[in-house]
C-alpha cells in the first residue's frame, strides 16, 4: 500500500517533524507500507481558478489519487487550516480518497486551536468519505525544542498510538471495495 504523508503548509517545520515521527512509528508497525512525505513547501502552488494546472499541481493530484492512505499534517493559522491545504483539497476529485484510511496531526500556537481539526479538517475528509481514524494528535509549540524536535513523551505516545490505529485501518481498507453502489 502507498501511504502519502502530507505536510499541508509552505511555512514552518513542525508539521514535517510530526510527519517524520509518525512515519517512523508506522514503519515499526508495518514495514511493508510504502511511505512518502509530500512537502507542500516544495511545490509551486496555484489558485484553483479554472486555468490549466501547472506540473506541480498535476503531480500532487496524481499522488493523492494513487495513494492508498494518508496522514494529513497541518498547522493552524488564524484558527483555520492553511489556504494551500484547502486549495489542494479543492483540486482533488471527490472520489479520489474514497474509503481510504486517513489520520490527522496538527500543531498550533494556542491550545484552543485543537478544535479546528474537528471542525474544519474532519468535515472535509468526511466529504471525501475517507476512513478517518478516531484519534488525532494536536501539538503546541511547547511540545518542540528550538530545533523543532518533539520533546514531549506524551505526544510521542499519542503519535505512536495514532500510527498503530492507522495501520489497522490500512488493513481494514484492503478488503473494502472502493467503488460505491450508490453512484455518488
Amino acid at each position: 500500500m502507498k501511504i502519502l504523508l502530507v505536510d499541508g503548509t509552505v511555512f514552518g517545520a513542525k508539521t514535517g517533524a510530526l510527519l517524520r515521527q509518525v512515519q517512523q512509528y508506522i514503519k515499526e508497525y508495518n514495514s511493508e507500507l510504502e511511505l512518502e512525505i509530500l512537502y507542500f513547501s516544495d511545490l509551486k502552488h496555484q489558485i484553483l481558478d479554472g486555468s490549466p494546472l501547472n506540473e506541480d499541481m498535476q503531480m500532487m493530484i496524481d499522488k493523492f489519487e494513487k495513494a492508498d492512505g494518508y496522514i494529513i499534517a497541518t498547522p493552524i493559522y488564524q484558527a483555520s487550516i492553511p489556504g494551500v491545504l484547502k486549495n489542494a483539497f479543492d483540486m482533488i476529485s471527490p472520489k479520489a480518497m474514497r474509503y481510504k484510511p486517513v489520520s490527522m496531526v496538527a500543531n498550533g500556537g494556542t491550545y484552543q486551536h485543537h478544535l479546528v481539526v474537528e471542525n474544519q479538517l474532519r468535515p472535509i475528509l468526511d466529504y471525501f468519505r475517507c476512513l478517518v481514524t478516531p484519534n488525532y494528535v494536536y501539538t503546541h509549540a511547547s511540545h518542540f525544542d528550538a530545533d523543532n524536535n518533539i520533546v514531549d513523551d506524551e505526544i510521542k505516545n499519542r503519535l505512536r498510538e495514532l500510527a498503530r490505529v492507522f495501520v489497522q485501518y490500512c488493513k481494514l481498507s484492503q478488503s473494502l471495495p472502493k467503488e460505491p453502489v450508490d453512484n455518488h
